[in-house]
């Protein structure tokens, strides 16, 4: 016998007689001499059998011919008395035999579970009625979580049973080791009947778990809809605050878990406070976490604001920076109403090589990086080095400072023609002191060759389309279109936009692809998004 498992059918002869309810050899094995104590591999003995399989009188057979007074109370290896065994069951009469001859109606298995727990995990009514009348205790932790009858009737949704316990006088405020209630247990697996009648017998709809969640909140999570619109009609609060932070809602995790219908309810009675004040988070955050697209539209449509506050929680600034960091098609519902992209979005794009949405947030008259921001912007940049034709241009053109990425750094990790390229922004002969020494120094330590006419004074016309760039600042620069309507001929405009600069570095050509698949989705829609990125690729 392989000892490793548990074999029901290794029973002893007087366990199997007990098993089939077969009295006469029973009693025949008894005179023999047979013990009716001896466990098989699983601890069980000939009561265990009668008592599982109900069969009544060979239970009462093996209690008269019991060794000891502690046979009726003999355990299997799990801890599993007889009386356990009839309750799961539901074997009435074995029951009654049982507790009539002095079984302990509140034993406990190796789990701590007590012949009344499982009785209701199992809906036996009248198994229920019994262990009452002999002393269960109806209150009090009935299994190892520390749950007891009551939660288990509401998970179970045994509504009769949950009548039945209550109106004996079962604690419905009782709470498991996580702070549970029957009542959360019910509102967390949607048993709205027994939500209904758990709420009629007086449950605290605001209660909440030791980590302060909410019915509500633990509903909205779970999806379940009509458990929501009971307990808001009930008087449950959707701004009780669900965890340590103070930040969660019932309609933070509405929006995190995709929840549609669920997020309708909840938006009229929320507090709007928690969409723009310091210390909170919008559920605008919740839904681009969770990238459900429905959540954040239904958000958005009912004016939670797309520039919601800064979000320490996730780490970003506002819900675009999220969005970036997770890949996600929500971009284009945050552009559609009206985000305003932020200079620390320019540097995720760059991280993520999302590079036609970079110029775009650049279109959008996104702010250019300086101060504070320079250095993860440099770090970021030096990362997409080798990619410089598709996003180092539009930088350039839209009238960022060149010099603010001609640090030792950059100068000494990027490719020779990006940094080239760089310098023809500049008024080469002009560079900071520190520069030009760093620039001396790589061209001393490196491959990189400088252009030619770097060597000269910039010409006239470089050093007025500086000035003339430089006039026009930042706002102007960002659109050509701009540029195009001034009353110059078409090569002077041309000259101000860099087009003989784009054409000796041959990045014209890929750089109008860009703008035409910007020009032909301002959307940035999800499929015209894919083909920009393809085009990209084989660029």
């Amino acid at each position: 016998m392989d000892f490793t498992e548990a074999y029901s059918d290794r029973c002893s002869a007087v366990g199997l007689a007990a098993r089939q309810g077969d009295t006469k050899r029973l009693k025949k094995l008894i005179r023999q001499g047979y013990s009716v104590d001896v466990p098989d591999n699983r601890g069980w003995m000939p009561i265990h059998e009668a008592a599982f399989h109900n069969t009544s009188k060979c239970l009462k057979l093996l209690i008269g011919t019991a060794p000891s007074d502690n046979y009726i109370r003999s355990k299997t290896f799990e801890g599993t008395c007889p009386l356990h065994l009839s309750a799961s069951r539901g074997s009435l009469e074995c029951a009654a035999i049982l507790l009539e001859s002095g079984a302990d109606p509140n034993e406990l298995t190796n789990d701590a579970t007590t012949p009344l727990f499982l009785a209701v995990e199992n809906g036996h009514t009248d198994v229920i009625k019994l262990l009452l009348q002999h002393g269960a205790n109806i209150n009090g932790s009935h299994c190892w979580s520390e749950w007891n009858s009551l939660h288990q009737a509401a998970f179970q949704r045994y509504p009769e049973i949950l009548k039945l316990l209550l109106d004996q006088g079962a604690n419905i405020e009782s709470v498991d080791d996580f702070g549970i209630t029957p009542l959360f247990v019910a509102a967390q697996y949607g048993k709205l009947e027994c939500l209904r009648i758990l709420i009629s017998y007086g449950a605290n709809v605001n209660c909440q778990a030791k980590d302060r969640a909410t019915p509500l909140f633990i509903a909205a999570q779970e999806g379940k809809d009509g458990c929501v619109e009971l307990l808001l009609s009930s008087g449950a609060d959707p701004n009780l605050y669900c965890n340590e932070e103070e930040w969660q809602l019932p309609i933070h995790a509405a929006a995190q878990m995709g929840h549609c219908n669920i997020l309708r309810m909840l938006i009229p009675v929320t507090d709007r406070l928690c969409g723009s004040a310091e210390g909170k988070v919008s559920p605008v955050y919740s839904a681009v976490y969770g990238e459900h697209v429905d959540c954040l539209e239904r958000l958005l449509k009912e004016g939670y604001s797309p520039d919601a506050q800064p979000c320490p929680i996730f780490s970003c600034r506002s819900p675009m920076s999220l969005a970036i960091q997770k890949g996600c098609e929500l971009i284009p519902l945050l552009l559609k109403y009206g985000i305003k992209p932020l200079e620390t979005d320019l540097s995720l794009c760059l991280h993520q090589g999302k590079f036609l949405l970079f110029q775009h947030f650049l279109k959008q008259g996104c702010k250019l990086p300086c101060g504070q921001h320079l250095t993860e912007f440099s770090k970021c940049a030096i990362n997409a080095g080798d990619e410089y034709r598709k996003w180092l241009p539009s930088l350039l053109l839209a009238g960022f400072n060149p010099v603010n990425l001609l640090c030792k750094s950059w100068v000494y990790s990027v490719e020779n023609d990006a940094l080239n390229l760089l310098l023809e922004f500049t008024n080469w002969k002009r560079l900071p002191q520190d520069m030009e020494q760093i620039l001396s120094d790589h061209k001393g330590t490196s491959t990189w060759v400088p252009c030619s006419h770097f060597k000269c004074m910039p010409s006239l016309s470089h050093l007025c389309r500086l000035e003339i760039r430089s006039l026009l600042t930042t706002d102007r620069l960002r659109s050509d279109q701009f540029i195009h309507q001034l009353p110059l001929p078409d090569c002077l405009q041309n000259f101000l936009l860099y087009s003989d600069v784009l054409n000796t570095y041959t990045i014209s050509e890929y750089f109008l692809s860009l703008w035409e698949a910007y020009e032909e989705n301002p959307s940035l829609s999800s499929s015209n998004s894919e083909n920009a990125e393809r085009r990209e690729t084989y660029d």
